[in-house]
């Protein structure tokens, strides 16, 4: 082995393994069945009409509570205080809280038992009786000093599905949400077999929240991905209409203002159609289906012709796409209430059925939905019966959308600062509009 500097340096075979060996174990993952050597048994319990002890009423069991009594546990609570939300469960009738500290013998006729004090001695004395009965406990301080513990679970229609990683509670929580997102999306199919169909025939109305795709709720998400006919609006997130399969039948609803538009009438007779044809439709609308959506007109020709309907609200964007703005629709001190009011009609058209009048009196918030191409029309009225000319205004276009726009104004000039700003688009009215987050 030469050892002047700079000098090659000979190595013998064995002392390449050394270094080798060396190498492999510095950069090794964890051994974390050395680490942690007990592999829990995951299982499903069923605890209903069954004893569970809980002590402490803390966050922590503010957490465990809700599944426990969904589960149908006969919950006793052990605790001296509680957090706001536990003891909204006592008064609510949801479990049986005792106002005390724990005593040996609390765990007497208990199945299960869950050590959730602040304070690890008093979870420790709850973790030895368990063992003394042969009670299955969960220890929230510490994994290792009980005989159980939590997965991180989720439900995704009528399964559940339950997460252990050691103690890595991240981990678990990052699997289980990759899981359901997964099925959710339609990602992973869980039918048995692939001409299983896991949903039976019919509609579901489903809200599919004001344009930014993440903004569709959980249920309406996972009843789109089981479709076998969607009939999609013009304002239904197209990311959504992207992630369906090749098998899925998908019909342009759409209605462009004042332009092309399918029929309502047809629209009903397509959703009768499919659906008694053995097919679960899903008619994706934007915002929320009952707010300016005909929502309701659909439901009732699915009744009328004996198809099974349901309807999954939305995100509406009247409060929704404000929000995003930076737009509170009410605010303490500023407006105790709000209004939203279709554009669809002028104020002097015969069919209107808006008081204007008494628009143009209200203190509160105004939003108005569908209005942008008319909003001249609108400001005057709203000023010839009494709102300030000064009165703060916000235009939103594309709302929640990577090409939001937001116009601030006044109603005297709204007319002029919106021009060229096209549908969809929401206009808001009154104070809050001058309100700013520091």
């Amino acid at each position: 082995m030469g050892t002047d500097e700079g000098s090659p340096v000979l190595l013998r075979d064995h002392q390449i393994r050394s270094l080798k060996h060396s190498y492999r174990a510095a950069h090794r993952r964890p051994d974390f069945e050395k680490v942690n050597p007990v592999k829990p048994y995951l299982v499903g319990l069923d605890l209903t009409g069954r004893r569970v002890v809980v002590v402490g009423a803390g966050m922590v069991a503010g957490r465990r509570l809700p599944r426990l009594i969904a589960a149908g546990a006969e919950v006793l609570l052990i605790a001296p205080e509680a957090t706001p939300a536990v003891e909204a469960m006592a008064t609510a009738g949801e479990l049986r809280w005792e106002v005390r500290g724990y005593t040996d013998g609390d765990l007497e006729s208990a199945w299960y038992a869950l050590a959730c004090s602040c304070e690890p001695a008093v979870n420790a004395a709850v973790a030895a009786e368990a063992q003394r009965r042969r009670v299955f406990c969960v220890r929230a301080d510490d994994a290792t000093g009980g005989s159980a513990v939590t997965a991180a679970t989720g439900e995704h229609d009528g399964l559940l599905i339950g997460v252990l990683a050691g103690r890595r509670p991240r981990r678990c929580a990052a699997v289980r949400d990759a899981l359901l997102d997964a099925l959710r999306t339609g990602l992973v199919d869980d039918a048995s077999n692939a001409d299983e169909p896991v949903t039976t025939p019919g509609v579901a109305l489903v809200g599919a929240g004001p344009g930014d795709p993440d903004l569709i709720t959980v249920r309406g998400r996972r009843l789109l991905a089981r479709a076998d006919v969607v009939l999609a609006d013009r304002l239904a997130p197209r990311e959504l209409l992207g992630e369906l399969g090749a098998h899925v039948t998908l019909i342009d609803a759409a209605k462009v203002p004042y332009g092309r538009a399918m029929a309502q009438e047809q629209i009903n007779a397509q959703l009768i159609e499919h659906a008694r044809a053995g097919r679960f439709v899903v008619r994706l609308k934007g915002g929320d289906p009952y707010v300016f959506g005909r929502g309701f007109e659909e439901v009732l020709a699915c009744v009328a012709a004996g198809v099974p309907v349901t309807v999954v609200p939305g995100v509406t964007s009247a409060i929704s796409v404000p929000a995003v703005a930076g737009i509170p629709v009410t605010h303490r001190g500023v407006t105790q209430e709000f209004v939203v009011v279709s554009g669809h009609v002028t104020p002097e058209d015969p069919t209107s059925l808006v008081d204007w009048p008494a628009l143009g009196r209200l203190r509160g918030t105004l939003v108005l939905l569908m209005a942008v191409e008319r909003i001249s029309v609108f400001a005057d009225a709203l000023i010839t019966h009494g709102r300030p000319p000064g009165t703060p205004v916000a235009v939103i276009s594309n709302g929640t959308l990577a090409d939001q726009r937001v116009v601030r104004c006044t109603l005297a000039d709204v007319a002029l600062a919106s021009a060229g700003i096209r549908p969809p688009a929401i206009v808001v009215v009154g104070a809050v509009v001058a309100l700013r987050a520091p």
